[in-house]
Order: structure tokens, then C-alpha cells, then sequence
């Protein structure tokens, strides 16, 4: 009798951990069966709210967006702590639902502009009980963003294309101007000040030591005799960078300076950042 009540003691002492997983393992399936229904609505023409939607994108699951469902923190600050840089968020609970199909029936219900809004690409979802939260996102950084070279080629690509047309920054007008050539040392300098703001969690011209644009492209091995530089911050790709630049009448102006013939730029992205993504262009005159 012994030998059985040792044993039955140490089964049940076996079976105390695996219920958490075995609980956890179901939510996770529930969680990508609602994730599942979702993407089947959003993927076929849908009605709602008396307005036609086309099919859209499958939306990504993505873990570090499945803040749990008592969480009532800031949701941007949430989810850059879990390494999700938001540029749109949006979170939506439904309570009183006991499983993924309960879920959705209430979210298509309730949210359908929402399941159906195409400036989401990304999805997480957490469950207590039945209590059911939803995350729908789009990150900071564009998918599309290619590596450094790639995008320093878009960069040239783009101010050159800018600089071919006659244009008004502000309201003072200028000519086209000749395209710009590409200098491996501006470039260097405009790497090293978009990391430095990534990571520093700052957004200026002079850095915290002290340094100006001429001091870092000096300290890069240019030895132009002019020097400009335009930063941005918060955009998540080439075309929003240059965009931004353009619409301000004094960044527009350095990118039209008919003074300028040689140009470096890049980009740094920190999710632990406050912007996310920090840009910078330099010109100079050898």
C-alpha cells in the first residue's frame, strides 16, 4: 500500500506542471484560429456598415503584439518594450466569448471597419478566460525598406530626381540644379549621426558632445569646403523621408542649392527609441 500511494503521490506531482502548459499550448491554438478567421474575412470582398470592402492582405501574427488582456499601460510605450515600433496601433476587446469562434462573431459583430481597415498589417492576440484582446498594427518601418546600400541608392535616386525640377521651398524659388554625386565619406558621417540618434534617443543637429555636421564629416575624411545636412525622424521609408524634407521650405532649400555637387546619406532604426528610425542626408562642395 505504501509503494502505491508513493507512486500515486509522485504522478500527481508530475501532472502540476504540465497543466499550465497544456493551457497555454490551447490558448496559443485559439489564438491562431481567431488569427485564422480574421485573415479569411480580410482576404474576400466583405460588407460593412452598408460600404463594399475588396479583399485585403492576410495580416501577420505577430507574438511581441499580444499584450496581455489586462494590460492598461500606454499601448505604444507596451509594445516598444516588446520590440514593436508602431507607426498606427489600434486595440479592441471583446469579453463573454468561450472560444475562437465566439471571438471573431463578436469582433466581425462589433469591429468590422476595423478588421477590414487595410493600414494594418500586423496582428496579436492575447486571451484570459473569455475575455479576448486584439492588437492591430502597422510597423514604423516600411517591410520594403532594403538594406543600407539599397536604400542610400533610393536617396540619390530621389534628391537628383527632386533637383531636375524647377520648384518653391517656401516661397523662394529655384532652378534645377545639377544631380549630386554620391561621396563615400559624407555617407560614412551620415551613417555614424543617424546611429548615433537611434541609439542616444536624440534628434539634433549637434550631437551631446558637441560635434556639428562639419565636424563629423571632417572627422569621416571629407574635405569639402561647404557642408549642409537635413535630418529627419519617424519615417519609415526613403520616399516619407524625402517627402518630409521637400515640405519644409529650409530642408528643401539644401536639397536645391545649386552649391552642393556631392551627397551621403542613411538611415538607423532603434525600436527602444523614442522616433523609432532616424535619417540623414549631407551635401557638401569638394
Amino acid at each position: 500500500m505504501r509503494q502505491n500511494v508513493r507512486r500515486s503521490r509522485f504522478a500527481s506531482l508530475c501532472l502540476i506542471p504540465l497543466l499550465p502548459l497544456l493551457a497555454t499550448q490551447a490558448h496559443a491554438d485559439d489564438e491562431r484560429q481567431l488569427a485564422g478567421a480574421i485573415n479569411n474575412y480580410r482576404t474576400h470582398p466583405q460588407r460593412c456598415e452598408g460600404r463594399g470592402y475588396p479583399g485585403l492582405a492576410p495580416l501577420a501574427l505577430k507574438p511581441n503584439l499580444a499584450l496581455p488582456v489586462g494590460y492598461d499601460g500606454g499601448l505604444r510605450d507596451g509594445l516598444k518594450a516588446a520590440g514593436y515600433q508602431a507607426a498606427v496601433v489600434q486595440a479592441i476587446r471583446v469579453t463573454g466569448a468561450p472560444s475562437a469562434q465566439a471571438a471573431f462573431a463578436q469582433f466581425q459583430s462589433e469591429y468590422c471597419e476595423d478588421l477590414l481597415d487595410n493600414q494594418y498589417a500586423d496582428i496579436g492576440i492575447s486571451r484570459a478566460g473569455n475575455q479576448w484582446r486584439m492588437v492591430l498594427a502597422r510597423p514604423l518601418l516600411d517591410t520594403r525598406l532594403g538594406n543600407g546600400r539599397a536604400t542610400a541608392n533610393t536617396l540619390l535616386a530621389e534628391v537628383n530626381a527632386a533637383r531636375a525640377r524647377p520648384r518653391l521651398c517656401g516661397n523662394r524659388p529655384f532652378a534645377a540644379a545639377r544631380p549630386l554625386s554620391w561621396s563615400a565619406a559624407l555617407g560614412t558621417a551620415a551613417q555614424g549621426h543617424s546611429r548615433a540618434m537611434a541609439n542616444g534617443n536624440y534628434f539634433a543637429h549637434r550631437d551631446p558632445d558637441g560635434d556639428t555636421p562639419a565636424d563629423r564629416a571632417k572627422s569621416a575624411g571629407y574635405r569639402g569646403r561647404q557642408i549642409g545636412e537635413n535630418i529627419a525622424a519617424g519615417q519609415g521609408s526613403p520616399d516619407k523621408a524625402m517627402a518630409g524634407w521637400l515640405a519644409s521650405p529650409g530642408h528643401c532649400a539644401n536639397l536645391m542649392n545649386p552649391m552642393f555637387t556631392q551627397v551621403g546619406a542613411a538611415y538607423a532604426a532603434d525600436t527602444r527609441s523614442e522616433l523609432g528610425i532616424y535619417w540623414t542626408m549631407m551635401f557638401g562642395a569638394p
